[in-house]
């Protein structure tokens, strides 16, 4: 019984130190860099160690110390990061989830479905009036407003690590995403549009792409910016970065505030919002969504100035969320204000049904 007792402890005490290196892969890496998976190195670390930890051999550590430039592949300098190709790092097949539809949305050109499966090379798209959200595997969210279309180019995990690989193709309208919200580090996360490409060292951020180029905000973290498959600036936290139609990257600015608002219901008449004028605005986006968020959006509309009528498609809360775009079209974090719903009449298109004096039409129960 005593060997069977110290046979088991001996199981135990392996399975921590494998838990223990597992953990400590997971969070280290620190994003990615073009083609290339980046690794920070800790105490300890070796190349062939390395190597066979995300190729799967440890017949690429030479591969790695040419390509890092290292000097003595068992002493590494703590820090480093290390470049580590995606083509050497074994992946398989992932799936993502449909979280949310308002709306039609399109899998393929066939109607989507909530809690449907995403797969590598589906073309996803909105139509106008409608929004979707979906899931990665690795916790990231990523949600489409109408009239985007965009196709998943690459859906994988890297075999052992649980570290996504993802190139989201954004071929018309917008993508805002929330990535790796637990932490647990980036593997690798690109959107690329016709004229640019940005690969996430963060965790919320923003793209759009139309025919005048494409727009880049930064919400927390830090993303890697560039022209298709080069190396551009890096965009910090609260900063926004556009791309002209030809690949010209303009210098990155600091976003605009967020606009203050107040909450203008008179019973029995349309809601709407008041919104302080921004220095710098242009424009002001409103969303209503289901969650503070805005990953659950139902209804968005541009406009130049309050105020602004809105509407919830039902009772309970919901969020009204507004942002300030400057003249290059970039945008603002959100400023958000809980509201009470309540029910009104929508017409096929989506658009709350007013009366002849511009009021919507607000569905009572008798």
């Amino acid at each position: 019984m005593s060997s069977v007792r110290q046979n088991l402890s001996l199981v135990l005490v392996s399975l921590f130190v494998y838990l223990v290196g597992v953990t400590s892969a997971w969070a280290q890496p620190s994003g990615a860099r073009g083609d290339d998976f980046i690794y920070r190195v800790m105490p300890n670390d070796t190349l062939i160690q390395l190597s066979t930890r995300f190729t799967g051999t440890p017949d690429n550590w030479s591969t790695l110390q040419s390509l890092n430039n290292v000097a003595d592949p068992y002493a590494l300098p703590i820090g480093l990061e290390l470049r580590i190709p995606f083509a050497l790092i074994p992946q398989v097949e992932a799936q993502a989830i449909m979280t949310h539809i308002i709306g039609q949305a399109f899998v393929n050109q066939q109607p989507a479905q909530r809690e449907a499966a995403l797969n590598e090379g589906d073309v996803l798209s909105t139509a106008a009036h409608s929004f979707v959200t979906f899931r990665l595997p690795d916790g990231s969210v990523a949600a489409l407003p109408p009239d985007t279309s965009l196709r998943i180019e690459r859906l994988r995990t890297f075999m052992g690590t649980g570290l996504l690989d993802s190139i989201l193709s954004l071929q018309s309208g917008d993508l805002e995403s929330s990535v790796a919200p637990d932490g647990q580090g980036v593997g690798r996360y690109e959107v690329r549009t016709p004229v640019s490409i940005t690969g996430v060292r963060g965790t919320r951020w923003r793209v759009r792409t139309d025919n005048h180029g494409a727009r880049t905000e930064v919400l927390s973290g830090a993303v890697q910016m560039g022209p298709q498959r080069a190396d551009g600036p890096r965009v910090s936290s609260n900063h926004g970065i556009a791309v002209t139609a030809d690949g010209q990257i303009l210098p990155a600015r600091p976003l605009l505030a967020p606009p203050a608002l107040r909450v203008n219901d008179a019973p029995g008449s349309a809601r709407s919002i008041n919104i302080e004028p921004v220095a710098g605005a242009v424009h002001y986006q409103i969303r209503v969504a289901g969650d503070a968020a805005g990953t659950q959006p139902v209804w968005s509309d541009i406009v130049t100035h309050g105020p602004v009528r809105y509407h919830t498609p039902g009772a309970g809360t919901w969020y009204v969320l507004v942002r300030a775009i400057d003249d290059l079209g970039l945008m603002s974090a959100d400023a958000t204000l809980e509201v009470d719903g309540r029910a009104v009449l929508i017409s096929g298109a989506g658009d709350a049904i007013q009366t002849g004096y511009g009021d919507v039409v607000v569905l009572t129960d008798f």
